[in-house]
């Protein structure tokens, strides 16, 4: 009977000799994918705070279409609802989240394509100002999303990989989602009057 508990205490010694050096990776990983997350909002609240000076700045120089101008605002507070607990990074909150700032990039897209027809408002300094800085934060945009699915790849194949996915179960670490492609994304966007 001792030999027994020895043997199991010398095999959880063991476990937690070999995972045990893990679990400070895993923090570092988890709080790399957190600050990751972190410059996905960042860039995505740089977007919002864009739209009321560009909508303004549009509303100014043009009589414009109102539904247009009144869904990109109402696609910009919807998108400003959502959150994510850096904790509660899965695959429904993520959809959500996509979801949500999707319909932003569609209501500016149609902003964009419907300035086409006021050329007095592409001449417009603010205007042009303003549409760089938007595409500037669409590329920022894409960059933070890669890092954040590259932060996500590195810790979850650490949370998967033994002997840390050993480590990774006895305190919680739980593998994390990434952003995908919005469905119907390899498609060129189409716009409809």
């Amino acid at each position: 009977m001792k030999k027994i508990v020895l043997m199991v205490v010398g095999l959880f010694v063991a476990v937690v000799a070999l995972s045990g050096c893990g679990y400070n990776n895993l923090v570092k990983l988890d709080e790399d994918v957190k600050t990751k997350w972190n410059q996905v909002e960042t860039q995505y609240q740089r977007r919002a705070d864009l739209i009321p000076n560009l909508v303004s700045t549009v509303k100014g120089a043009a009589k414009f279409e109102n539904e247009t101008l009144t869904n990109v605002i109402e696609a910009r507070a919807k998108a400003s609802q959502i959150t994510i607990d850096p904790d509660k990074l899965n695959e429904e909150n993520i959809a959500k989240f996509q979801a949500a700032q999707g319909q932003v990039t569609q209501a500016l897209g149609k902003l964009m394509v419907l300035t086409e027809n006021y050329p007095q408002l592409r001449a417009t300094q603010q205007f042009s100002d303003l549409s760089a800085q938007l595409e500037g934060t669409e590329n920022r945009i894409a960059v933070a999303r890669k890092d954040f699915n590259d932060a996500v790849q590195v810790y979850n194949t650490k949370v998967r990989s033994f002997p840390t996915n050993l480590t990774a179960g006895i305190f919680g670490f739980s593998p994390k989602a990434g952003f995908k492609a919005d469905a119907g994304a390899q498609n060129a966007p189409t716009v409809a009057f």
